[in-house]
């Protein structure tokens, strides 16, 4: 029997092993197909990996069983620290106000407004159409957040979106797991226990995203040595969110937390500015190496013939999610102009949010999480992977149009030649230190030496020329310089303190001032 068993858990090894295979090569076969046409190159690449899991589901071919726990306990933590590793605290703190009122009081509006008009218009009990609310309430803008990238949509706007899908995943996680306790009985709705909750589940994840954010921080930075800081940011995201679940806290809450400390505070003090890079690249990896995985199994598992069966249901949550995303955005967004009264959320951002608040895995994840004795859970999957597809596909594929529309490409391809000018004229000038550094010898001369100077000067004084130009054409990349210069200044704070630290000469870990300098001067 021992050995039988051992051969069947080998065997089950092997065929997860070989499903995983065929998921990764679709995967990167699409990847390289949306780079190499130009035709494919329109769509984001997240929506294409839908379109090729449905089209795979379409003809019945499943690569894999998608699990909830699977997105939730794997999947979930490195897209989520990701997102927060890189959003610049500066930026979220300068849009609190909006992010918070989207991630929390949009999160209720959603909830509610969803709820009450898919009991109304349909069959279904109002418990159970709350938590079709509560599951589409988590946004999931990644191809958005793309295309923002590709086409140089404003800053703001992309910290806008991204902060409320940070802060809005727990709090509907927290919402779903409160709503789903009351048509099971075990528990009955009520204001206060309601409040008490999501400040239990909130603080306890705040709490320890904040300790193992922090505790990591002080760690780096009496080491040096860049793999193994590396791992710890990846052990920081799945211990997390492991470690306040089992604490009864938002797994999701404690990981956004660990990574905005590490990625605005623990990079500065216990990083150098090499491996902050190289760190920041591998998040970059597996953002695309799980992103790849989970939009193509989000196709692969859609049932379309279950759809067709419930078209009415769908269409009443589609409608009904268009609408209550509308009163959300334009509402809050009007509240937000009134209460901070300065760089107001015009009306083309505004439109922007709305249109481009998509859902995607966290919403199915809680869809299927809902326990199988529950009557209704078939209505919730279905309408709620309707939903998806459609904010997917349809709301997808037309952001670029109505971006386009609406004037809000910004000037990304000029930004990116200056910033590669800029590079470039570092690099030169460098050179140019080195030459004059070398000592002449049998085998070098005074005129070799001076032919080799007079060519770079001639390359560094071209790529000067063409500097001047962008900026007597764009004075606004003026400010790239600025910027660099800040990160530069604050780097060398930063890396000063860790280096006096590993050493033994300073015992007491210092916070970089200049950041704070800074701040200040700008507000």
């Amino acid at each position: 029997m021992t050995i039988e068993a051992t051969m069947g858990e080998a065997a089950a090894i092997e065929e997860s092993l070989e499903q995983f295979l065929i998921v990764l090569c679709v995967s990167l076969g699409v990847a390289t197909i949306s780079q190499i046409s130009s035709f494919f190159r329109q769509i984001p690449y997240t929506l294409l990996l839908v379109i090729v899991g449905l089209v795979l589901a379409f003809v019945d071919i499943r690569l894999v069983n998608l699990s909830p726990e699977l997105i939730l306990e794997i999947f979930l933590p490195p897209l989520l620290f990701e997102a927060a590793w890189n959003i610049r605290w500066r930026n979220l703190k300068n849009n609190l106000i909006p992010v918070c009122l989207l991630a929390i009081v949009g999160v209720v509006i959603t909830v509610v407004g969803i709820g009450f008009t898919i009991s109304h218009f349909t069959d279904l009990t109002l418990p159970i159409a709350l938590l079709i609310g509560a599951s589409l309430a988590a946004t999931d803008p990644v191809a958005v957040i793309a295309l923002f990238r590709e086409l140089g949509v404003g800053e703001r706007l992309t910290v806008l979106m991204e902060g409320e899908s940070l802060f809005n995943d727990g709090v509907a996680v927290v919402a779903f797991g409160i709503l789903v306790a009351i048509p099971l009985g075990t528990q009955e709705f009520s204001t206060t226990n309601t409040l008490v909750q999501f400040v239990t589940f909130t603080g306890i994840g705040i709490a320890v995203g904040g300790l193992i954010g922090f505790g990591i921080s002080y760690l780096t930075q009496r080491f040096d040595l860049p793999l193994v800081e590396q791992s710890l940011t990846l052990v920081s995201a799945y211990g997390t969110y492991l470690l306040t679940e089992e604490l009864g806290g938002s797994g999701v809450i404690g990981v956004v937390t660990t990574g905005l400390i590490l990625g605005n505070f623990g990079s500065r003090i216990g990083m150098n500015p090499r491996t902050r890079l190289s760190v920041s690249e591998f998040w970059e990896f597996i953002a695309f190496f799980v992103n790849s995985i989970v939009f193509l199994l989000i196709g692969d598992q859609i049932d379309i013939r279950g759809l067709l069966d419930k078209w009415q249901l769908i269409a009443v949550s589609i409608v009904a999610l268009v609408v209550v995303r509308a009163i959300s955005i334009f509402g809050l967004g009007t509240v937000s102009n009134l209460i901070t009264g300065k760089n107001p959320i015009s009306w083309k951002q505004q439109t922007v949010l709305w249109w481009g608040g998509l859902r995607g895995s966290v919403s199915i994840a809680l869809a299927l999480s809902v326990p199988a004795m529950l009557e209704g859970r078939q209505d919730i999957i279905e309408a709620v992977f309707g939903v998806v597809l459609f904010t997917l596909l349809v709301q997808g594929l037309t952001m670029q149009t109505i971006i386009n529309k609406l004037g809000l490409i910004g000037d990304r391809p000029q930004r990116q030649a200056y910033s590669e000018l800029l590079a470039r004229r570092n690099a030169l000038e460098q050179v140019l230190e080195r030459l004059n550094e070398v000592k002449l010898s049998i085998s070098i001369d005074e005129a070799f030496k001076e032919n080799y100077r007079r060519t770079v000067q001639e390359k560094l004084d071209s790529v000067n020329q063409e500097i001047t130009k962008l900026q007597e054409s764009y004075p606004q990349l003026r400010s790239l310089d600025q910027e660099q210069l800040q990160e530069d200044l604050l780097d060398i704070e930063a890396e000063t303190y860790a280096e006096l630290v590993r050493s033994g000469k300073l015992n007491k870990n210092l916070s970089p001032v200049l950041e704070k300098v800074f701040n200040t001067e700008e507000e």
